[in-house]
Order: C-alpha cells, then structure tokens, then sequence
C-alpha cells in the first residue's frame, strides 16, 4: 500500500480506463479495462487489494511529480545525495493504439541507482484469487475464478521472477540507462518490451497525441497551464469508444474520512456529463462535446415508450446501473467504510438533470451539429413529460438519502429545460407544443420567487418549507433565470457569503455532526465545484477584484500537478473521489468567464 494521500497522486490513462500513481512511484490504483471495471490495483483502499510498485533504493531524498507539458504523460523523480531516479509513466491512446497497454520505464539519471519493482494485481476488487506463470521472458498473471477478468501480461526489459504470484524484478541502471515494463493482455506471444526502440516510440507518439489535442484548443488567455491541466483530466475522463464521460476516476474515496459518504463515481452522470459538454465546446474541444451528445441520444432512443426521462447515471457503455454493494473486505481510506461499488442514485428521482441536457443540447445544436429530426422527437416527448412532472418533490443534484423534497435546484433546471427548448425550436423553427411550454416555464419562475423566497433572511432558500440556503443556488445567474444585479440575487449572493463561506471555499450547504437533513451521517469538507461558482457569480456581480484573489487562492489549493477532488478538508486536504470532473469544468467556466471580464474591464479603462 503506498499509504499516499488522496492529493499526492497524479493520473494517467488511455480514454479506456485511468491509472493514479501516487508520489513515491506506486500505481495504487487501477481497474481494467474499463474506467468501470472491476479493480486489479486498490491499495489506495485496501492494503491488500494489489499495487504496482517501482521505486528506487536510494537513501533520503525528495520526491517530485510532473506532467511533460500539454500531455498526460508522467515523470517521477526521487532525487537524493546517492543518485537521481526517473520513472515515466503512460499508457498508450485508445485512438492510437488498438491494443491497451500501461507503460512504465525506469530511468538511472545520475549515479548508479538500483530498483525494486513489484507487480501484484489482484482481480475483481481483491475478490477472487489469481495465478502467476512464466512464459519465455515475460509473465502472465489471470484470475481462478469469478467473473471473466482478461488476463494480464507483464513485459520487461530485465529479468522476472514469481514471488507469492506477484511479478517482481530488482536490478541496477547505470546513468542514463532505462528499463521498461509494460502490462497489457495476452494478444502477442513475444515480448514487445524487447522490440527495438518500442518504448521510445511509444512514448514519442503518446507525448506527440496529446500535444496535438491541446493543440486544438481555441482557449489562450489568463490562467492558460491551469485550464489547459482540468481540459486534460476532463479529457482522461472520457471514453472514446462510446463517447461518455466518467464523473471522476475512482470509487470509495471519502468526503469524511472515517465515515460512511463514500461513493462509486465511474459512471456517466447525465448531469456532469451535460456540464462537460459545456466546458469541452468553450474550449474548443467540439469532437468531445459531439461525441457525447450523440451518445446522449441514443440512451434518449432507447428508453421505453413512455418513459419520457433519461436516468440518472450509466455505465459508460449505456448500460443500465441496478446494483450498490459494499465490499467489506476492503478496509476503506483512512478506514472509511463502507466501500462501495455501483450507486443507487440511479433509482432516484433528479428532475434537474433535464436542464442540464437541454442546456447542453441547445449550445451543441449552435456550436458542434445540429439535432436530427428523430433526436427532437425525443427532446420533445422528454419536454411534455416534463409538463406534468416538475411540480413533484425529488432527490435533485445532492442525491440526498434523507427523502424527497421540492428542491429549489431542481425548479431552476426544470426552467432550464423548458427555456432552452423553446428557445431551440423558435431559432430552427422546429415543431412543438410551445405555447404549452411557455406556461410551464413562467408557472416555474412564479414558484421560484413564490415559495423558494425566504423575505425575513432576503434569499432564495435550498427547498420548499425550509430556511436553510444551498450553494447551488449560484447556478441561478450562470443559468440565466435572475439578473446579476437583481436585487433579490444580490441579497442571497451575500448570504452565500455570510453562511457557506470559509475563506475562499464554499460549503454546499450546513451538514452538522449527527444525523442530517441529506439522510446521512457525519461532517464533509467544502465544495470546490461550488467555490468555483462563488467566483463566477462575484465576477458576474462587478466585483472583479475579489473574484480574481478568490480564483487564484482556489488555484493554489490544486495538488502539485494541477488536480482537485471533489472537497478541500479544513487542513487543504482533498477529499471525495479523484479527480473530480465537476470540479475542473467549474474551474474552466469561472477562468473563461473572469479572463473575459478582466479584459473587458481593461479594455474600458
């Protein structure tokens, strides 16, 4: 186990799946092949559930980690009075290579430095045992029993041996020799480690495909190294087979160390999904935000007749997500319990993710293709749904576990949706109900400021009934439903500030220690995602000055190559799963919008 903290960790991937590499050379977390396959490398949450070492034997020393710029390839270095090492780690693109592969190559770069590595998987989340053999010159590893995990092979350039079925290897580099290892499936029965200059090729095309993707990007301004970091952890975090994006990288990561709000985000959440899509067309990036659009619409066709709402969250294949279950064995980060994979947030009711998808339909109609006749059918059918069923209580973005409630958030998006699609249909002059539409969506507006309206505190409160305020109440003028400098926005951004507020990280809304309101229990750490909306609402409020030293003190709460989680914890820990997606496209909305209104400003004076 690498016994590395959530923010000591750095990813790498090949649009099939992600690895993290903690900062002392340690692969500790890994499913394969799939972002939502079962794990093979899980020490991160369980010391026992397989790991990936390689690391040198050097004395003292410090540790650093970085990116070759405007890639996703990683270099780690221990650097000591003995010797430097370098360890640069990879896997080869699914767009490029049919053939998946993680490559790891040990670098001597001054003195003689020797080198343990240790490669220990262990298949379907440390459930089932596996068996180790030897082939010629490279060792193939396979499971005994369970579901049908593909068998795992390990190349080298140095000797192998089995220790207790792991594959390990100790050798000597002297300055500026390299060894490399390389995991991938028994598709070959040679060791293409040995073929002259693999690696080296390898690692040249991987650095030259993700320099050209960045390449791309139309994005050059103000805080450029920051934003071009979240569009690549965004892009690590999508499939490009299917086209779906993963909500984060990994499972079981706590929002409370020590207690139970532990969760399975490698699956496609419609609503980041759709925030992605966003951040993806700002930046340039069209065959992403196309790419899940499509994806979008056939889950949209394949829905049953009548059923008239997409789900809540799917495997990234389109699948549907039917089951949670804790893996007991696994003794949880920090011993928080239980660890869980899948997510029965898919059983509940989250009306807002319909805005999130209208909205994200209406820029990609505009920005990357235009709707076909059959997908408007869909939206359509899903809009007259929407009809007869935004006036219900629901679950809404926080996934509460407490029961459902008329959530504020969800009335916004449900606006949203209604605005976007009649909005849509009057630039295309495409057929709807939208005489109809119009009524619903003024009836949701008179709600809002009817019943979410609390007059006594002069803010908008989190759900019908109550006085408690959210932080998702800052979506209200990115989504264009208030004014910047309506009044009433202007009373309930201060008491986001007065309430939520810590500095420069934002609560999303009180949690207390004991039973809460969401259904669960325990304390939680801010809402990075939400901080960067704080920032995007001051800015949008005038207030320039303090929305850019808000903005660059969040910067620097990134891990020490530029990734967030989900929760800042009160030491600047992160916490919640890693990386987090919602949180990178936040911070590439609020720089985009503070970058243009910087200008603006400077332009004017």
């Amino acid at each position: 186990m690498s016994g590395m903290s959530i923010e000591n960790h750095a990813i790498i991937g090949d649009l099939r799946t992600t690895a993290l590499i903690a900062l002392n050379g340690t692969i500790d977390f890994l499913c394969w092949p799939r972002f939502d396959s079962p794990s093979i490398f899980a020490s991160l949450l369980e010391p026992e559930a397989g790991a990936f070492e390689l690391a040198p034997v050097l004395e003292g020393g410090r540790s650093t980690q970085f990116y070759i710029p405007d890639t996703n390839v990683l270099l780690t270095r221990l650097l000591s009075h003995e010797g430097v090492s370098e360890i640069s780690d990879f896997m080869t693109p699914a767009p490029q290579d049919p053939e998946q592969r993680l490559v790891r190559r040990a670098k001597a770069v001054r003195g003689n430095v020797r080198f343990r590595m240790r490669c220990a998987p262990r298949f379907d989340y440390a459930r089932v045992g596996h068996e180790a053999y030897m082939l010629t010159d490279y060792i193939v590893l396979f499971q005994q029993a369970g579901t049908a995990h593909p068998a795992l092979r390990l190349c080298s350039t140095v000797p192998l041996r089995i220790e207790n079925g792991a594959a390990v290897a100790e050798f000597e580099l002297a300055a500026n020799d390299t060894a490399t290892f390389i995991l991938d499936g028994v598709t070959t029965v040679h060791n293409i480690a040995l073929e002259d200059h693999w690696s080296a090729e390898a690692f040249k095309a991987t650095t030259t495909y993700w320099r050209d993707w960045v390449g791309r990007s139309t994005y050059h301004g103000r805080w450029y190294e920051q934003i071009t970091r979240s569009t690549l952890a965004l892009k690590l975090l999508t499939s490009a087979e299917h086209g779906s994006m993963v909500a984060a990288a990994t499972f079981g990561l706590p929002e409370d160390p020590g207690g139970v709000r532990n969760w399975d985000y490698r699956y496609c959440w419609i609503r980041d999904a759709s925030f992605m899509v966003y951040a993806f067309m700002k930046t340039g990036h069209k065959e992403e935000a196309t790419a899940f659009i499509r994806w979008l619409h056939e889950r949209r066709m394949e829905a049953q007749p009548g059923e008239a709402r997409l789900r809540v969250l799917y495997g990234i294949d389109g699948r549907k997500i039917t089951t949670e279950t804790d893996l007991e064995h696994f003794a949880g980060y920090r011993d928080s319990r239980p660890v869980r994979i899948g997510n029965l947030a898919e059983e509940q009711l989250q009306l807002d993710i319909i805005g999130e998808v209208m909205d994200a339909i209406y820029h990609a109609d505009d920005y990357c293709e235009r709707l076909s006749t059959e997908a408007w059918k869909a939206v359509t059918e899903g809009i007259d749904w929407l009809c007869l069923s935004w006036n219900q209580p629901d679950e809404s973005i926080w996934e509460v576990r407490g029961g459902r409630r008329h959530f504020l958030y969800s009335r916004l998006m449900c606006w949203v949706a209604f605005d976007r699609a009649i909005r849509l249909a009057e630039r295309r002059a495409l057929p709807g109900r939208i005489a109809v539409w119009v009524r619903e969506r003024d009836a949701i507006y008179r709600d809002i400021h009817e019943n979410f309206w609390n007059a006594e505190g002069q803010y908008f409160v989190q759900y019908k009934g109550g006085d408690m305020i959210d932080a998702a109440c800052l979506l209200m003028p990115l989504m264009g439903f208030i004014g910047d400098h309506d009044p009433r926005w202007q009373s309930t951004l201060k008491a986001v500030g007065d309430s939520l507020v810590d500095d420069s990280h934002v609560y999303r809304y009180h949690v207390v220690l004991g039973d809460n309101e969401d259904g669960l229990t325990g304390l939680e750490g801010t809402f990075t995602m939400c901080s960067f909306w704080y920032v995007e609402c001051l800015a949008r409020s005038g207030d320039l000055l303090q929305a850019r030293f808000l903005f660059e003190k969040m910067l620097s709460y990134a891990n020490h190559v530029g990734l967030f989680s989900e929760e800042i914890g009160p030491a600047g820990e992160h916490l919640g799963n890693f990386p987090q997606a919602f949180t990178h496209l936040a911070l590439i909305r609020a720089g985009q919008y503070l970058n243009r209104a910087l200008t603006q400003h400077e332009k004017s004076n």
